[in-house]
Order: structure tokens, then C-alpha cells, then sequence
């Protein structure tokens, strides 16, 4: 059967007038479906009564379509309820990205710059290839199952992006094989690996289908990373709509395919050619990268809102700029001693901190070894991370009590049906799923996680466990911490983890065992981490006019299913990197391939930090870092400044001041060389060009970002496969590797992590 697809060249896309085209008939010209024009009636999408920074306040012709611009932008406002969904062809294929897209990540996991391998690179390939598939497979069933069934729908590229997805990110729990591998010599079997994956990895599944009325429905929980998603798969099914307004110039297929090219051959310079444009010292003040691997490290600055970014480097601005160089220049907490920005501990000698003095044979702390050797002491910028994380929590929390109590309120009550956006009325018209489905599934994975603590020597409790659960679960708030963490991601594209609070409990709770510590900031964390990944996939079947039932199904048995193979591959990198790359995870790989592994490192001090020695001996009071504990109180105090200081001037700017703590959360090891130059082509994007070419920026923004993380991606494998990995990195170490351009950025101080002070041979600091 022939693939050939028509495309669609409406002036716009009413959901409710047109003549109705089946799938099968012309899969790339969905003309809308007769609904009931009653209830699915043209109108304006009232304002919410509550202040929603990226409402479109100056839209007065609206009908059927979304309030949101961006939304607009990416997101189709019509859809064909008849196309297939869940075929052979979108299993296979998906099932294919579950197996190749975990291994290459895992991989690229332990290296810095780090890349992930999003979906996006699965949605760019799987459409010739579902293309071939339409035009070449026999249209034959075996056991009643079509081989071919018709045209390669736009929906079911959306099933196998999100099968692939399963993968896009490293398990957490890796993070503690790692550790435990490296930090505390510890080999246990491919069993208890695969066991502990698997159990932290399944337990978030169940959490954000519980979520979907506030997370998934409204209409203002726009997920911004999303839209670039839609943006693509619009893109490549050559769909037209209203939302992209009447710019003329290149289609973008072709601006797409322009884009992925320049990018995948620019990465050539500053990933292999020119390495100094990627990497800038001078103290973390860097302003420029022309590498777009170390710019969208933080995130595509081109999804996020102008917003919430102008929030981001405000909060960068002040703490890592201003107070970061305040504390290491009058060498508070003996920091001119150490890096001003370290990811490792060190101890009163000023040299990496030695934890196999201080532990037992059993990985458990020895507090007479701790005396004899030395405290442990942080970097400026790592010490800053801690307190800065310490206030997201509480900010979080009065945030929520203070901005998202009427919201949460109103669609508690409000079914899909009501929502006021063209795209929850359309949704509405698929059978929903019912929230035991997702409540069945949390009790299965909860007594996996138990089986998991009982059948290897973890240092955990199962009384443990549930405190973990119940942090990610019911945090003391009017709602579960999931929801208003849920709600500051899908409005402004940031996370607030609830790793540092869940390490800082275990730390009081389970004092002296690291592993302990690691696998309850797992479970604490990745609940509500993993709920977040699941809530995005929903929000992106939402868009694309997924049917709910079918999408749990294929979720369900992919997330579990994929789960299982992802995390199968995922492990069976790991152990193979620790065998075959050399001198991983040290310094030395700095000028060999980059498998410093920066993640795993702060994993491995946060680890000592709260595992190891414990939060008493750090942050109680007359220790150390005891004034880190007051920015809980700061976190709770500010956005009740803002929020009362709002009330005072309604239509100013503090209306938009809402993210400085949680936004810069990456550093360690993210630093200026990522958030400077994120931020200014934020600003030109998000700002200047979305306000003064508007419709050039409803076109092409989503379309743009969407091939740079391709392009990029796409190149980052062949030139480390091709040029990097082949004779351990030695290609051109006589010439290409010597010149200028790959050596000046590594003959600083910042590069060799040189202390403002060094300490005396046989002397000590602290």
C-alpha cells in the first residue's frame, strides 16, 4: 500500500465545521469531525479569575482554540477519532527505541557535557521509517494482526515516541550501583542491580495518572517541553492550523530540515574541531557557548517561557554570581581553600576527601575515624546548592498554599468536559480512565520495593520506605507534593526536586549508612520524579488526541515492558563502561573522553554528606554549615513578601517573580557556561523575537528547537563513535588535540580546580 500522504492547505482549523476524511483515506488532511456544535460551541475561552503569567490577555478573536499562544503554536485544534493508534507496526518500532535509546543514554550518562537522547531523536527517524513500513510491508494479518495497516498515522508516531521515551533518561538508581561501585567498593550481582532498578523505577508509574485532573486537564498546565514535541510531529505530518499563524517564507519541513543539518555539522567545531568554544573558565563567569550540548544542558531555552527564565538567571545573578564570590573572597567556611566550584568533599587538608578512612567494613560510618582524620568541607557554589535547595522546599510549599489553592480548587470540581479549551472538550469525547486502575498498579510496585529491601542487604527498613513514599506522596500541604511541583513544572519547564529534603531526613532518620540513604532519596525522589516524566507523556496524548484508554493500556504494558528492557540495557552499559573505558570516574578522563561522571559524583557526596557522616555533624546547630538551615526560613518567607507586595500592585511585575530558588538547582556541575548563554538566547527568542515577529515565532520556535536537539544529538554519537571512542581517544593526540583551540581552555586554574590558598605540607585549615 502506497505511503503517499496529501497535505493539508486550510486557511484554518475549525473544530467544528468541515467534511469528515477517514485516516485510512488521507492520513495528513484531517478535515474535522462533525461534533455537537452545542456543546463544542464557538466561543470566547473566558480568563481565569486567578493570575496565570502566560495567559494571552490580548486575544479578542479566539474561537475553539487554545488561550495560550504557545499552544497555539505547536498544537493541532481539530482531530480524527477514527485513525489507528496502537498498531503492530507502532509496537514493534517502539519496542525497537525502548531497546537502543537506554543504552546510548546510560552511556552518555557518566560524561560531561552529558547528552540525552530524548525521544525526539526516536520521533525523527521512526517517521521515514514508518513511511517504508506503509509503503512496503504486505498488507497481510498473521493471527488477526495486520502487518500494514494503511498510512503511517500521526498517532501512532505519538505511541512509539512515547514507548521510546521509557529511555530517555538514566534510571536514578544507577546512580547508586555507580556509587557504590566507585566511592565504596562495592560489587554486588546483576541481580540485586537489576532488583533495585526495577523497584525504583516502576513505583512513580501509578503516581501521575492519579494526578491527570490538575496536571494533565487544565488548560493552563501548558507543559512547555511538550509543545516542542507537537511542534515536531505537526512538522513532519506537514499539518496545517490556525495557531501558525499566516507567516510566509520557508515551510517548516524544509526550515526543519535546514536546522538539523547546520546543527549536526556545526557540532563538528566546538564537540571536536574547536573544543575552546565549548568549554569557558575564568572562574565560572563565562558568557558565551557556541555549543549547543552545553546551552540546552539546563533545557532548551527556546521551550521555556521568557518569564520564568528572567527568574532563572536572576537567581543565578544573585547567588552564584554576587553571593558565591562574596563567601569564597572572605573565605567563609574555609572555602579559599577548596575550587570555588567543586562537585567532591574535601577534607582539612584542602585535598579530595579520603571516605575509606571513615568507614567500616560494612559501608557504615566510623565516628572514631572521623575524628582522627578530619571534617568534611564543601565548595562555595556546593555549599550555596544545599541552602538554595533547603529553600525550594518551603517556598514551594507557601507558593502553593498562596498562588495554587483557588486553581486546585476549581479543578478538583471541574470535569474534562467543562474544561473552557478546545482540547480537553475534544478529549472528552474518549471514555476516561478510572484512577483504580493507577491506585492497583502503586500497591503491586509497593510490595516489589519490599521484596527488594528484604532479599539483599540494603542497610533499609520498610517503615523507611513508606516515610519515602509519603514525602514524594503527602508532604504537609493542602495536596500531595506531587501536585504543586507538578503545576511550577508545567507552567515554567523547572523541576523542584525533593532530593536534597529526602536526603536530609534519611540523614537524621538512618544515620550512618549510605546505602540506606541512597535508596530512600530514590524512592522519596524518583516517585515524584518518574510521576512527572508519566504526567508529560499523558499531556503530550492530551495534544495529540491520544484516546485515554488505549494510551493507559500502552503505557501500562509499555512502561512496565520497556521498563524492564530499558533497564535490562541500562545496566548492561554500566557494568560494561566500568570494564572496558579506562580511568572512569576520575579526574585523568577529564582530557581523555569526559566519563568524569559529575552526576554520579555529587550523588557520591551527597552521599557522604547525609549517608555517611550524617546531617548532625554538618548542619545542626554550632556545626559547620548550620546557617545553611536558615534558608528554610528564607524559602518561606519570600514568596510571602512577593505575594502580599502583588496584592499591594496587581498589575506590576512581582507577579511574575517566582522561581529564583528552585531554577538554578543544576549547579553542581551545571555553571555559568550553561546559564548565561541559555539565558540570552532565551531572550531573544522568548522575548524579543515572540514580541516584535510574532508570527515568524509561532512558525518556526518550536520547529527550530526541535532540530537543534536532533542535529545535535544526532552528531554528538557519530564524532564520539567515529573520532573519540575508537583507540581510547588517542585519534589526532599529535595534531589536531594539540592545537590551540582544543588546549588554551584547559591551561587555567579553574580547569586544574586550583584553591585560592593551599595549605602547608603536614598542616591543616578548620
Amino acid at each position: 500500500m502506497s505511503a503517499d500522504v496529501e497535505e493539508d492547505h486550510r486557511d484554518s482549523a475549525s473544530s467544528i465545521a468541515g467534511s469528515y476524511h477517514s485516516a485510512f483515506q488521507r492520513e495528513k488532511s484531517i478535515s474535522s469531525v462533525q461534533y455537537d456544535t452545542e456543546s463544542l460551541s464557538s466561543r470566547l475561552t473566558p480568563p481565569p479569575d486567578f493570575f496565570d503569567p502566560n495567559y494571552d490577555t490580548d486575544i479578542t478573536w479566539l474561537e475553539d482554540d487554545s488561550p495560550y499562544p504557545e499552544v497555539r503554536s505547536a498544537v493541532a485544534n481539530y482531530d480524527d477519532p477514527s485513525m489507528p493508534v496502537s498498531t503492530f507496526r507502532a509496537w514493534t518500532l517502539g519496542v525497537v527505541w525502548a531497546i537502543i535509546i537506554p543504552g546510548v543514554n546510560e552511556f552518555y550518562y557518566f560524561r560531561y557535557p552529558s547528552l540525552t537522547v530524548g525521544g525526539i531523536v526516536a520521533q525523527l527517524v521512526t517517521f521515514p521509517l514508518g513511511r517504508a513500513w506503509a509503503r512496503w510491508c504486505p498488507s497481510i494479518k498473521l493471527f488477526g494482526v495486520s502487518l500494514n495497516p494503511g498510512p503511517f498515522t500521526i498517532k501512532e508516531h505519538v505511541l512509539i515516541t512515547i514507548m521510546a521515551g521509557v529511555g530517555a533518561q538514566a534510571a536514578y538508581a544507577t546512580e547508586i550501583i555507580a556509587v557504590q561501585h566507585i566511592w565504596y567498593k562495592q560489587s554486588l550481582n546483576f541481580a540485586y542491580q537489576w532488583m533495585l532498578v526495577m523497584s525504583t523505577q516502576l513505583i512513580g508509574f501509578s503516581v501521575g495518572g492519579l494526578a491527570r485532573r490538575l496536571l494533565v486537564a487544565p488548560a493552563s498546565m501548558i507543559w512547555p517541553n511538550t509543545l516542542v514535541v507537537c511542534a515536531l510531529f505537526n512538522t513532519l505530518h506537514s499539518q496545517s492550523y490556525a495557531g501558525i499563524g499566516t507567516q510566509g517564507g520557508l515551510s517548516r519541513e524544509r526550515f526543519f530540515t535546514y536546522a538539523f543539518m547546520t546543527a549536526a555539522l556545526w557540532y563538528i567545531v566546538p564537540g571536536y574541531l574547536f573544543q575552546a568554544l565549548s568549554y569557558h573558565s575564568g572562574m565560572g563567569f563565562s558568557l558565551l557557548s557556541f555549543d549547543w550540548n552545553q546551552i540546552a544542558f539546563i533545557g532548551s531555552p527556546l521551550a521555556t517561557p521568557w518569564w520564568a527564565e528572567a527568574n532563572v538567571i536572576a537567581g543565578f545573578l544573585i547567588f552564584y554570581w554576587f553571593l558565591a564570590p562574596v563567601i569564597y573572597f572572605t573565605n567563609t567556611w574555609n572555602s579559599q581553600y577548596m575550587p570555588i566550584s567543586a562537585l567532591g568533599p574535601y577534607d582539612n587538608t584542602g585535598k579530595p576527601y579520603n571516605l575509606s578512612r571513615i568507614l567500616n567494613s560494612d559501608a557504615t560510618f566510623n565516628r572514631q575515624a572521623y575524628n582522627d582524620y578530619s571534617p568534611l568541607f564543601l565548595s562555595a557554589t556546593f555549599a550555596i546548592s544545599y541552602g538554595l535547595a533547603f529553600a525550594s522546599i518551603t517556598a514551594t510549599i507557601v507558593h502553593a498554599a498562596l498562588y495554587f489553592r483557588k486553581p486546585i480548587m476549581v479543578h478538583l470540581h471541574r470535569s474534562l468536559g467543562e474544561q473552557p479549551d478546545i482540547h480537553a472538550q475534544l478529549m472528552a469525547k474518549y471514555p476516561q480512565v478510572p484512577e483504580w486502575w493507577y491506585a492497583c498498579i502503586l500497591a503491586v510496585t509497593f510490595v516489589f520495593s519490599c521484596l527488594c529491601i528484604k532479599l539483599f542487604p540494603t542497610q533499609m527498613t520498610i517503615w523507611a520506605l513508606v516515610v519515602a513514599l509519603l514525602i514524594a506522596l503527602q508532604l504537609p500541604v493542602m495536596t500531595s507534593a506531587l501536585i504543586p511541583t507538578g503545576m511550577i513544572q508545567a507552567v515554567t519547564n523547572r523541576q523542584v526536586g525533593l532530593n536534597v529534603i529526602t536526603e536530609l531526613i534519611v540523614g537524621y532518620m538512618l544515620p550512618g549508612r549510605p546505602v540506606a540513604m541512597m535508596m530512600f532519596k530514590t524512592w522519596g525522589y524518583i516517585t515524584m520524579s518518574q510521576a512527572m516524566i508519566f504526567t508529560s507523556d499523558f499531556k503530550l496524548g492530551h495534544y495529540m488526541k491520544i484516546p485515554p484508554r488505549p494510551m493507559f493500556w500502552c503505557q501500562a504494558r509499555r512502561y512496565i515492558v520497556a521498563t524492564i528492557i530499558a533497564g535490562t540495557v541500562q545496566l548492561g552499559v554500566e557494568n560494561w563502561m566500568f570494564s572496558n573505558i579506562p580511568s572512569i570516574c576520575t579526574i585523568a578522563q577529564k582530557d581523555m573522553s569526559g566519563f568524569t561522571c559529575p552526576n554520579a559524583e555529587v550523588f557520591a557526596t551527597a552521599s557522604v554528606v547525609f549517608g555517611v557522616i550524617g546531617p548532625t555533624l554538618q548542619f545542626s546547630q554550632n556545626q559547620l554549615y548550620y546557617p545553611l538551615l536558615f534558608f528554610f526560613i528564607a524559602g518561606a518567607v519570600a514568596p510571602l513578601i512577593v505575594w502580599l507586595l502583588a496584592k499591594r500592585y496587581p498589575d506590576s511585575w512581582l507577579n511574575y517573580v517566582k522561581l529564583m530558588f528552585t531554577g538554578i538547582g543544576l549547579i553542581p556541575p551545571a555553571s555559568a557556561a550553561n546559564y548565561v548563554p541559555w539565558a540570552i538566547l532565551g531572550f531573544l527568542f522568548q522575548y524579543v523575537i515572540r514580541r516584535r515577529y510574532f508570527p515568524f515565532w509561532a512558525k518556526y520556535n518550536y520547529v527550530l528547537s526541535a532540530a537543534l536537539d536532533a542535529g545535535t544529538a544526532v552528531s554528538t554519537i557519530l564524532v564520539y563513535f567515529i573520532l573519540q571512542f575508537p583507540k581510547n581517544g588517542h585519534i589526532g593526540e599529535n595534531t589536531i588535540q594539540r592545537w590551540w583551540g582544543n588546549t588554551v581552555f584547559k591551561n587555567t586554574a579553574d580547569w586544574h580546580a586550583v584553591p585560592l590558598r593551599v595549605v602547608a605540607e603536614g598542616d591543616h585549615f578548620g
